[in-house]
């Protein structure tokens, strides 16, 4: 046999391999298993249409609303501010392709499973109508790793990898957004944007003046304070401290509370000439306050830890 016969045969041997090779991997059982398991609870193509979601577990019952292109937790009446990106990360897992194998078709299985009315129940809408997704999440498997999950009207049972007990097993104030700045959570409101910053500390025996702290260039004035070395960089650690507070929840609108804030309050003036000041009520026996923020209605629960981070002592500005 010539040279060039060879390479002829010893081609047509490797091209044929190659495609034996090829057809395994395509038609291999456990490809196909994972081919076919593949499935997203909703269709990716619903989530611009989803307005609402219900979220009913074994102690609580929470409702997500969409209203002016935002999320908000509706409780007691009254809609609270929602964690924008805990919500799109919850959808985005719904919508998400994962292996989720087919455990069980028969209805027999639904209470073994406990994929039934009594479960953790995920409701989700979009306009008038039927709902877009009715999803029951049931008791984890053996392995401790997945849980069981069917749709409402369907008898099918699938399992997947426990991503949702997380978010529908949690309270609803993991829900809120309770930054008194909720516009931090997005970027829009930052420490460079406070100009001067007014700190008006609790009254004790007698009137205490303000702390002042302005900005000048990359630096800050201090003043109102007796410093022997004053620190002015902690101020801009203390500015972040402030717009990054929160309360613990929410103690319903302004003005129907008959609460009082005129204890102690924060005057921020940014560079755009706009002012947002915070406002708090005296203590409780627990060291709790409740405040207000300009240009927002709602009252946030103050616990004592996070108070004092809001007026720490003047010390923590000395070097």
């Amino acid at each position: 046999m010539t040279y060039k016969k060879k390479l002829i045969v010893l081609s047509g041997i490797v091209a044929v391999l190659a495609i034996v090779y090829i057809l395994t991997i395509i038609f291999d059982p456990e490809r196909v298993g994972l081919r076919s398991d593949a499935y997203s609870w909703l269709e990716p193509r619903q989530k611009d249409r989803i307005d609402r979601i219900t979220i009913t577990n074994t102690y609580d019952t929470i409702m997500l609303v969409h209203k002016g292109g935002e999320w908000f937790v509706s409780q007691d009446g009254i809609d609270y501010p929602a964690r924008q990106a805990r919500v799109e990360d919850f959808i985005g897992m719904l919508c998400r392709k994962a292996p989720y194998p087919v455990r069980s078709s028969t209805a027999a299985s639904h209470e073994r499973l406990s994929v039934t009315d009594a479960s953790t129940q995920v409701v989700i809408g979009g306009g008038a109508g039927l709902p877009l997704l009715h999803l029951y999440i049931g008791q984890g498997d053996l392995t401790g790793r997945n849980i069981y999950l069917r749709k409402q009207g369907e008898n099918e049972v699938r399992s997947g990898e426990d991503i949702f007990t997380v978010y529908t097993d949690s309270l609803v104030t993991s829900w809120y957004n309770l930054l008194l700045f909720p516009e931090t959570e997005s970027g829009k409101l930052s420490a460079a944007d406070i100009q001067r910053l007014t700190v008006y500390p609790p009254e004790k025996e007698h009137e205490q003046p303000p702390y002042i702290f302005t900005r000048r260039d990359r630096e800050w004035i201090i003043t109102g304070i007796e410093l022997n070395e004053p620190d002015t960089g902690r101020v801009d650690n203390y500015v972040r401290d402030i717009l990054n507070g929160s309360g613990d929840e929410f103690g319903g609108l302004v003005g129907t509370s008959g609460l009082s804030y005129d204890d102690s309050r924060i005057v921020l003036e940014l560079g755009d000439g706009s002012i947002k000041t915070i406002r708090l009520g005296a203590p409780d026996e627990n060291g709790r306050r409740f405040a207000t923020v300009s240009g927002s209605s709602y009252v946030h629960s103050i616990p004592g830890w996070a108070y004092l981070r809001l007026f720490p002592d003047p010390s923590v500005f000395e070097r």
